[in-house]
């Protein structure tokens, strides 16, 4: 006698359509299915690419993220360390000297000037404190760049007061700006400072601008 083995029935099934769910799969499909952890800059991400008919394709951490945000810098963030005076009728360049922030090292504590060496669109302002007598006097603090007026304001004040200033510069990364002031009081008038910062010091500060 003979057998013949004729095999066992096979076939291929394809579930229906969002019909496995958790309990049909292993709990170690996806690694740490349940934690929140931090990506490591090789793990892999999935993403439908909708040029190929949304097939999917991968890259890695370092790349999904690459150009992607960016950082406020150049910034730098600056005080004057002591009261400055001020001749009547002079403008005259706010001698900013103590460094609190200065993340690539643009700001010179020497010319009291910022250079960023790098182009593009920032940030930048300062504020004055002054003592003044109760005689009005015109008094103005003003943003250089280049050693040109960029933009001022312009204020009639009594007594004891402050300004600030605020403007976005486009800065080529050759280009500087600075910090200037100017009263018409008839006689000196200082500008404060102080050896630890607070709210009475001259200040100066600038930051870069992203994505513009």
């Amino acid at each position: 006698m003979y057998a013949v083995y004729l095999g066992r029935a096979l076939q291929t099934v394809n579930p229906p359509a969002a019909s496995v769910g958790n309990s049909q799969t292993a709990p170690t499909i996806i690694t740490g299915q349940t934690a929140e952890t931090s990506i490591a800059t090789d793990d892999l991400i999935l993403l439908s690419d909708t040029s190929a008919s949304g097939a999917l394709k991968k890259m890695t951490r370092a790349n999904f993220v690459s150009g992607v945000g960016g950082a406020n810098t150049p910034a730098f963030f600056a005080f004057a360390n002591a009261n400055q005076v001020i001749a009547t009728a002079t403008y005259t360049k706010v001698e900013i000297d103590t460094e609190v922030v200065d993340s690539d090292s643009k700001f010179d504590t020497s010319n009291y000037r910022f250079t960023p060496g790098t182009a593009g669109y920032y940030v930048i302002g300062g504020h004055l404190r002054f003592d003044s007598n109760s005689t009005s006097n015109d008094t103005r603090i003003r943003l250089d760049k280049n050693g040109s007026v960029y933009y001022q304001i312009v204020k009639r004040m009594e007594n004891v007061f402050s300004m600030s200033i605020n403007q976005i510069m486009y800065l080529d990364a050759d280009d500087y700006t600075e910090l200037l002031c100017y009263h018409s009081r008839g006689s000196n008038m200082s500008i404060n400072g102080n050896s630890t910062f607070d709210s009475v010091c001259a200040t100066f500060y600038g930051y870069k601008l992203i994505g513009v």
